[in-house]
């Protein structure tokens, strides 16, 4: 089924953020893993395997519209040099991707597609999640200090 250019164009664009989201999650998810944050690594790990899912969605969407999806183009990542840095950074990417999954449900539903309004809607719940799961982790770090934060973080010895 032939699109819309202007949407393809924008679903190609979602497509690069989450390409990109997917990497920087890794990326943190391996620095996590490495610095004895097991808890921490599973928790982001599974975030990337989220985005996997949305680009994924993505792909088959523009396909669905005999476009071209474009996955050779990332944008800047941004990688934290600490936990409370890959938080924020996450975060503030994430923040980014509900504006433009609610931008571009806005032009799905101006060039009625439904179908396409009911997907990124779908992966607009997911970023959200993101954003209320990096808020709960700042909000766990002020309130109980860097410290004591990433002591729960260090998965229990196997018994």
């Amino acid at each position: 089924m032939k699109g819309n250019k202007e949407l393809v164009t924008v679903l190609n664009s979602l497509l690069a953020d989450e390409l990109t989201a997917i990497n920087q999650y890794m990326v943190h998810s391996e620095m996590c893993e490495n610095w004895g944050y097991g808890k921490l690594h599973m928790a982001i790990r599974s975030q990337a395997m989220d985005e996997m899912h949305h680009a994924e969605w993505l792909i088959e969407r523009i396909l669905f519209f005999a476009g071209t999806p474009t996955v050779s183009k990332l944008n800047p990542m941004k990688i934290g040099k600490s936990v409370l840095e890959m938080i924020n950074n996450d975060d503030h990417d994430e923040l980014d991707a509900v504006h433009a999954y609610n931008n571009a449900i806005k032009l799905a539903r101006e060039t009625d597609d439904q179908g396409t309004v009911d997907l990124l809607t779908k992966i607009l719940k997911m970023e959200e999640g993101h954003v209320d799961w990096a808020e709960i982790q700042r909000a766990q770090i002020e309130q109980m200090g860097i410290e004591n934060y990433l002591v729960n973080q260090i998965d229990s010895p196997a018994s």
